[in-house]
């Protein structure tokens, strides 16, 4: 290995558990990381409000996190993007579009903080800081293939790109996880290694950018094909779900890249 490592990880279904958003069985490798000095950088579709307070339990508040599914970054130590937002716009540009179209998207900022924890699971003050967005919509689309195709197709008339990950299709101006990757390491500084986990459709691009990744399970979706860089042995998959199989697949990753302290 030459080089800094850097590990980026989606959260949910990933770190941390779908259901219960736990992430305790990761905790002794979380250690591990911290002791090695290796940066842990949260990639999620999650707000700015929701990671802060999560990196600082982590033990990882001195690192950037890449919030909205990479529409921004929230840099070390900050509760806020510094960048300027784009959620009014994304919500303008719904309000835009044909009101038949319109009413078969439901967003998050569509839905009392009730509703959003019933469809999420979430604490009801962990949902409001779910629609404290900057960057993106987060929702679900319930028309016809024909329906999407249009409504995807007048959004990106807009500028508006759409990603879909576990739970939810999230809409943007464009930026992902993936793109953030070279912008963060390159803070970090030249020849860093780049380590990503994720488990959902939006993190495979992320997956793909980075020197080594690995994908974690998810029984609440179907699996991500195969991917190429399987072959070679760059992505390899985590033997369980959630932060079990995160930690178990990182460890065994990092153990071979000599990354770890012992």
């Amino acid at each position: 290995m030459t080089g800094r490592v850097i590990v980026f990880t989606d959260l949910d279904g990933t770190l941390l558990d779908h259901e219960s958003y736990g992430y305790a069985p990761a905790v002794p490798l979380l250690s591990r990381l911290r002791a090695a000095g290796i940066p842990l950088i949260l990639a999620s579709s999650k707000t700015a409000a929701e990671i802060a307070p999560l990196r600082a339990d982590l033990g990882f508040a001195e690192c950037p996190a890449i919030v909205e599914n990479g529409a921004g970054v929230l840099p070390a130590g900050q509760a806020r993007p510094v960048a300027a937002r784009t959620h009014a716009r994304i919500r303008a540009a719904l309000a835009a579009l044909p009101p038949a179209l319109r009413a078969r998207f439901s967003g998050f900022s569509d839905w009392s903080a009730a509703e959003l924890a019933r469809r999420t699971c979430l604490a009801p003050e962990a949902a409001k800081r779910a629609q404290d967005r900057d960057f993106s919509e987060p929702g679900v689309f319930s028309g016809s293939a024909a329906e999407r195709a249009a409504f995807l197709d007048a959004l990106a008339a807009a500028g508006i790109t759409a990603e879909a990950g576990g739970r939810f299709l999230t809409l943007s101006f464009g930026a992902s996880k993936a793109d953030r990757i070279a912008e963060v390491a390159a803070g970090y500084g030249p020849g860093a290694v780049t380590v990503a986990l994720g488990d959902a459709p939006n993190d495979l691009a992320m997956l793909n950018a980075a020197d080594h990744a690995v994908i974690v399970p998810n029984p609440a979706h179907p699996g991500l094909p195969r991917q190429p860089g399987e072959a070679t042995g760059r992505i390899r998959r985590a033997p369980f779900p959630g932060p079990a199989g995160w930690a178990a697949a990182l460890g065994a990753l990092l153990d071979d890249l000599h990354a770890l302290a012992g």
